[in-house]
């Protein structure tokens, strides 16, 4: 059943960020713990259960190598490529993590904790021809930072187009799970151009973004699963943007 919630754009959204970040506040481990626990649902293990609260409890468990899935983590610059390879370094205890760097630049401690975990790195020729064959695929490339213009380019553009024509090419279609957004669309005005994967379920942290309603938002974002990280307190006084429905709503772990 989908809830109601307000929108807010990706300046409301950094605003309210910034004195957690200022006091120290891990909100890229808790976005990445709660995204690796709505990928484990959506890759339908029973390495998660869902409470009745909403909230998504890992069981620790070991998933048999033969029964193992494949996951192909698309990893930007950014701490959207962060959140990507925090969340992967958990997935490894029950995926195959393919970790697919599209920028020279990237989380230095974050890509050391996913490939310590049993994460794979991968060049753009060993995915190509092959996407079709990951259970899922996540983007992790860009986030609200790049708000003024989010419009892919260089090697993140190849990579995207490339893994986008194989799987209008093949027969099955992995699903594709956004970080926060999907790469390459306005968060606050939901334009792009057609170099954006298509999501079968986005997760984004802390509000909803305009953009994911507005414009290509809703033909680019599937489902909406928002997680709360702890932004409430500081949005509460802000003037949303708008509102959307989102599939459900997760609370991120505070550890």
């Amino acid at each position: 059943m989908s809830e109601r919630v307000p929108t807010f754009t990706a300046e409301q959204v950094r605003a309210a960020e910034r004195p957690l970040l200022d006091a120290g506040v891990p909100l890229m481990h808790r976005a990445a713990a709660a995204l690796a626990d709505v990928i484990r649902a959506e890759l339908a293990t029973p390495d998660t259960v869902v409470t009745l609260t909403g909230v998504l409890e890992p069981v620790i468990r070991e998933t048999p190598v033969a029964l193992r899935p494949r996951v192909l983590v698309l990893v930007g610059s950014g701490d959207n490529g962060g959140d990507a390879l925090y969340a992967a370094a958990h997935l490894s205890r029950i995926a195959d993590v393919d970790a697919l760097l599209v920028s020279e630049r990237f989380h230095v401690t974050a890509l050391a904790a996913a490939v310590a975990a049993g994460v794979r790195r991968v060049d753009l020729p060993e995915v190509d021809d092959a996407v079709r064959h990951y259970a899922l695929v996540v983007d992790g490339i860009l986030g609200i930072g790049a708000a003024s213009d989010p419009a892919l380019r260089g090697r993140a553009r190849g990579a995207v187009t490339a893994i986008r024509d194989d799987l209008r090419r093949g027969g099955r279609m992995p699903r594709v799970i956004a970080v926060d957004i999907p790469s390459g669309l306005h968060p606050d005005t939901g334009v792009a151009d057609d170099a954006v994967l298509a999501a079968s379920v986005t997760v984004t942290f802390g509000a909803v973004k305009a953009g994911l309603v507005t414009g290509r938002g809703p033909e680019l974002a599937g489902d909406i699963v928002l997680v709360d990280i702890g932004l409430g307190p500081a949005l509460e006084s802000v003037e949303p943007a708008g509102e959307a429905s989102v599939s459900r709503i997760v609370t991120a772990p505070t550890d």
